[in-house]
């Protein structure tokens, strides 16, 4: 991707090189990342996972001093508010033509374990999006533990996928999405709940194949592959095969790797919201 020299977002926050006061996870490290993402992926209960991470905040002692941050991760944070303002750009054109406001979010950036409105947070839960807050919280080890767990390959583009993903949810959050679907869920058994939840995920999926269509003069040969890539290594069932051999598609919170594939595809080649009608697919 051509991100050099192009606006950056003011609104990353990067606490990566404050260290942390007071508590911090126990149990971390790879075990506990695979743990939990194992948890979120295989159908979780969001706010469970989070409730969790905030007792684990509590558990253990000591702190971190700051750090300073390496040349690498200085220049991944710059490429991050890159993505980050390309996605401000688009969607509010997007949302303009539609005679909406687009507010922008914020993303933050942190190791190990933060705060966020939604509770704890850490590089464990994966990235996720906030809407108590509006904001995505990203851990970079989370990319780590999708190549070197889960057969995700492939370059920056990768990393813009996921961020254009969460960045979906918060879409789907100003459009009142977020809000109809958990309504809905709360209304369904456990099983019909998870087909709402990978509508929403699906969805969320297509919105970031929109908005990489719209910044296709910066793409490079490859960057839709590596996010296509990316889709797939966080299917349910690449996920549930990598990590107790056999899948459970009822148990499915996010799509298959297919599923997820096709519907980036979809909004990349398309760039027309309107074509993202993932419920409707899913549900009848």
């Amino acid at each position: 991707m051509k991100w050099e020299g192009r606006r950056q977002s003011e609104n990353v926050e990067d606490r990566r090189g404050l260290g942390t006061t007071g508590k911090v996870v126990a149990g971390g490290g790879a075990v506990g990342i695979i743990f939990l993402l194992i948890q979120l992926f295989l159908g979780g209960d969001d706010g469970q996972i989070m409730q969790q991470l905030e007792n684990q905040m509590n558990q253990g002692g000591g702190s971190q001093a700051p750090t300073e941050l390496t040349a690498e991760e200085k220049v991944v944070g710059q490429f991050i508010s890159t993505v980050l303002a390309d996605t401000e750009d688009i969607w509010k054109k997007l949302f303009q033509e539609k005679g909406m406001v687009y507010k922008e979010p914020k993303l933050v950036l942190f190791k190990d374990v933060t705060r966020s409105a939604c509770g704890g947070a850490s590089g464990s839960t994966g990235p996720f999006y906030c809407p108590g807050d509006e904001t995505v919280y990203i851990d970079m080890s989370f990319f780590n533990t999708l190549k070197q767990r889960f057969g995700a390959k492939g370059g920056d583009f990768a990393i813009a996928y996921v961020i254009a993903h969460e960045i979906g949810h918060h879409v789907q959050n100003q459009m009142g999405i977020l809000r109809e679907t958990q309504n809905l869920r709360q209304r369904l058994n456990e099983a019909q709940g998870n087909q709402v939840q990978v509508a929403t995920e699906l969805q969320a999926d297509f919105l970031a194949g929109v908005w990489a269509h719209h910044i296709n003069k910066y793409l490079e040969a490859g960057d839709a592959e590596e996010a296509i890539n990316a889709a797939a290594a966080v299917g349910d069932d690449n996920i549930q095969n990598n990590t107790q051999g056999y899948t459970v598609p009822e148990t499915y919170t996010h799509g298959t790797s297919k599923e997820r594939m096709y519907w980036f595809n979809r909004g990349y080649q398309s760039g027309n919201i309107d074509d993202g009608d993932t419920f409707g697919a899913k549900l009848k």
